[in-house]
């Protein structure tokens, strides 16, 4: 199935992911065969056109993928082996690296051919002739056994400065070996936007009948904008990878030139409503890279469109434009509102209104002054979203805790011919009763939650369903020693929900156990909530 027939009518722009193979040349990233097939299988959900496996003559997860991808049902891509062209001196059908390519079996064989006279002279060591006979013969070889072309001009933009004419003449080379694109490859990603599109003018004026395309990489911070310069200058076919990834400082970010050009220059490159599987997209693939999502990217971070100023959230409260340039539900993502001592009274009444909770103006206003104030001690509510829905519940008058801590007190030891052990107790009123408990564990905090724990199931079964995900520390002023301010953040989840809370102090066990009470409270709080429905 063609671009064209499976995103309708108008103006196209091919997209042809390298997650897989450029992706993969990241430092600390590496993918398995499963890992590259689920991620094909994503990018082909979301209407990508091409799909670079891999290097088939490099190693044997390559191959395997290859292999496997046969009994795949693609519906929208076309699967592409990535290689060379032949050796020097070495005729076509009879280089190694090329029958390798064949042997993938894919519909298409993308190479990459030197454009660069200092290459062709310093690194392959051979004559500009015999490079132009590499690449026309190559490109010859795969499509006179039946496989659509794809050629990388590589270095092209250096090679172009060095010496245009003869870069070119590779092009050229390329198309009459039978190459439907040719793809401009950045590769030290130095190149700056406007060199880009007066070369990729320049080259659509020198091969007005051929199809461009952009590869760039990122090194100058310039990979997404060279791409749609690139693509405003006529290249109707960009390379690139999801969330950036890519060798030394990254490829080109897919996630940002595809809204960029759809949604800025006006162009499709992917079906209908495409857009809008982005996000989860960027964060999948991040997750299987076993890689943490960037919540900065454009378009698909978590924090792309949170708004924290005071100003901001009042203006976007009357007028989403003032602030947000696209509408974030357009890539799959959300407006959200940060609570922190930068906010106002709209951060509040958004928020409360996000959280399902009627906060009045009087309230709102004391809800603000309490987190500027407990931001003042050390706390950090923008990343603790549970502890501000508690702040904003705690101020409405029918408002019950489902428990108070009255009492608490840790240690830790050492007993005589054994280890370290850690006890703590706890008095909690739960209702009219009180209840004194006492918990050990790994440490003082281990144990403040075994102890609270133990007191609060009688009364609580679902506080079994909550567990501590993750545990941050944070010495907010190291130069006051240990007497210095910690913040301490928890991260909590059930079956259904996860959730966020904070506590700060100059004395760790009880920031921690600030924090302990709010993920357990505000998880009560949701178990009510979901059982009322």
């Amino acid at each position: 199935m063609s671009s064209s027939e499976h995103k309708g009518s108008g103006p196209v722009v091919e997209v042809y992911d390298t997650t897989l193979r450029d992706g993969t040349q990241m430092e600390g990233l590496s993918l398995s065969c499963d890992d590259k097939l689920r991620i094909a299988e994503h990018l082909d959900a979301l209407g990508v056109d091409f799909i670079e496996g891999g290097w088939p003559g490099s190693n044997p997860k390559d191959v395997e993928f290859f292999e496997r991808a046969k009994d795949v049902d693609w519906k929208n891509v076309a699967i592409a082996a990535f290689g060379s062209t032949c050796r020097a001196q070495l005729r076509a059908e009879d280089d190694p690296q090329l029958k390798t390519l064949l042997d993938a079996e894919t519909k298409v064989c993308t190479i990459f051919g030197k454009t660069w006279n200092m290459h062709v002279t310093e690194v392959l060591r051979t004559n500009l002739d015999e490079n132009l006979r590499m690449v026309e013969e190559s490109v010859a070889f795969l499509k006179g056994n039946g496989r659509r072309v794809i050629y990388d001009a590589e270095h092209f933009f250096d090679g172009y400065k060095s010496d245009a004419e003869y870069a070119l003449e590779t092009l050229r080379a390329a198309a009459r070996g039978g190459a439907e694109t040719l793809a401009l490859c950045d590769t030290n990603g130095g190149s700056m936007p406007w060199e880009v599109e007066a070369m990729v003018r320049a080259v659509k004026g020198a091969l007005p009948d051929a199809q461009i395309g952009i590869h760039a990489h990122n090194d100058g911070e310039c990979g997404v904008a060279n791409s749609v310069v690139a693509v405003r200058a006529g290249a109707r076919h960009v390379p690139g990878t999801i969330n950036g990834y890519g060798e030394r400082c990254g490829t080109a970010n897919l996630c940002s030139i595809l809204p960029d050009v759809e949604l800025k220059l006006g162009l499709q490159c992917v079906p209908e409503g495409g857009l809008k599987k982005l996000y989860d997209l960027s964060h999948y693939v991040a997750e299987i890279a076993n890689l943490s999502p960037n919540d900065h990217a454009a378009y698909v971070g978590r924090s792309a469109f949170a708004h924290k100023g005071g100003v901001h959230v009042s203006a976007i409260r009357r007028h989403r434009q003032s602030y947000e340039h696209i509408n974030p539900e357009l890539v799959g993502n959300d407006t959200r509102v940060v609570v922190s001592e930068l906010s106002g009274r709209s951060n509040v009444q958004s928020k409360a209104e996000e959280l399902g909770l009627d906060v009045s103006a009087a309230h709102g206003g004391e809800v603000l002054e309490k987190i500027k104030a407990f931001e003042a001690k050390g706390f950090a509510y923008e990343a603790a979203e549970a502890s501000v829905a508690l702040l904003m519940a705690r101020q409405q008058a029918d408002y019950q805790p489902p428990f108070e801590v009255l009492h608490f007190q840790a240690g830790v030891g050492r007993r005589d011919g054994g280890g370290m052990f850690a006890e703590a107790t706890v008095k909690v009123r739960i209702g009219e009763e009180i209840v004194h408990t006492a918990g050990e564990g790994n440490g003082p905090v281990s144990a403040l939650d075994s102890a609270l724990r133990k007191a609060l199931e009688p009364f609580f079964p679902e506080v079994g369903e909550i567990q501590l995900s993750d545990y941050k520390v944070r010495i907010l002023d190291g130069r006051s020693g240990t007497e210095a301010t910690t913040r301490v953040l928890i991260d909590s989840q059930s079956p259904h929900d996860s959730w966020s809370t904070v506590g700060a102090s100059s004395n760790i066990i009880e920031a921690s156990l600030q924090a302990l009470i709010d993920s357990i409270e505000y998880g009560l709080t949701l178990q009510s909530a979901t059982s009322s429905k």
